[in-house]
């Protein structure tokens, strides 16, 4: 009579762990999710920067278009532009898989492009006056980069947390038996 009361009470014991790993391992995603969503916005906020301090040259009109004076000035705002463009790219391609190592190495590609292409333009594109980029908004984008380093960091910490967990056993026979795959930090 005490071995079905065994078995059931092992049964139990297994659905109530299996639950409970479950929930966690979604949990941590979940965690993962909201740190690239933070780390998104503020990588938004240095494209936006980017975007609001194109010189006017730079700026569609009726009579010109963006870069038809080609000198290396322009070529480095147009750089520079094109690099925010990307990145923006990267962003949208990773918000609905944010876990995804592809994704992720897109991600990190396009942000050291813009960040190399803003040094460019702030140490490069200068004349008799100094940098083409005001002191304020190097200031602005110094700002913000650390708070998208910072968020980024926390990204890869909790990519980092939900990938030990999908690898621990015998956490990992549930999460390959419900598709949790191991995610890529930026």
């Amino acid at each position: 009579m005490s071995n079905p009361l065994v078995v059931w009470g092992v049964l139990a014991v297994l659905l109530f762990w299996s639950v409970g790993a479950y929930n966690r391992l979604v949990r941590l995603r979940a965690d993962a999710n909201a740190a690239f969503a933070a780390m998104a916005a503020q990588l938004a906020r240095q494209t936006e920067l980017v975007h609001a301090s194109m010189p006017a040259s730079m700026i569609p009109t009726g009579l010109t278009q963006p870069g038809e004076l080609l000198d290396e000035v322009t070529a480095l705002w147009s750089g520079l532009r094109a690099a925010a463009t990307q990145l923006t790219a990267s962003l949208t391609a990773m918000q609905s898989r944010p876990l995804e190592p592809q994704a992720a190495a897109a991600l990190t590609e396009a942000r050291d492009v813009l960040t190399n292409a803003w040094s460019r333009v702030d140490h490069e594109a200068n004349d008799l006056a100094g940098s083409s980029i005001p002191e304020a908004l190097t200031e602005q984008w110094l700002g913000l980069s650390a708070q998208s380093r910072a968020a980024a960091e926390l990204f890869n910490q909790a990519v980092g947390r939900y990938n030990d967990a999908i690898a621990q056993f015998p956490a990992l026979l549930l999460a390959s038996m419900f598709g949790f795959k191991p995610g890529r930090g930026v």
